[in-house]
């Protein structure tokens, strides 16, 4: 899994149709607690984050599997909204 921070929502009119009914959000991978990275993923949202939110991703197969649905075309889904995180420097 990933740990990322939502930046943004995304919205597409036109789509595959298995996509109907998912919303999507913009993610931003982190690259320690506080600094995010460059990379960006549009994530399928599965548990109701929002703009601001640290949330953990899971990609590839797991990514559908996470949706119940394995013909869906997604590649990145928010599985977690994270509370609180400690990392130690060790």
């Amino acid at each position: 899994m990933l740990i990322g921070k939502v930046v943004g929502k995304l919205w597409a009119t036109r789509k595959d149709e298995k996509l109907n009914g998912i919303k999507f959000l913009i993610v931003r991978l982190m690259k320690n607690s506080v600094e995010e990275s460059e990379s960006i993923y549009v994530a399928a949202d599965t548990v109701g984050a929002g703009t601001g939110d640290l949330v953990m991703i899971t990609r590839g197969g797991s990514a559908r599997s996470s949706l119940g649905l394995k013909d869906v075309p997604i590649d990145s889904t928010i599985v977690g909204i994270i509370d609180s995180m400690e990392i130690d420097d060790a």
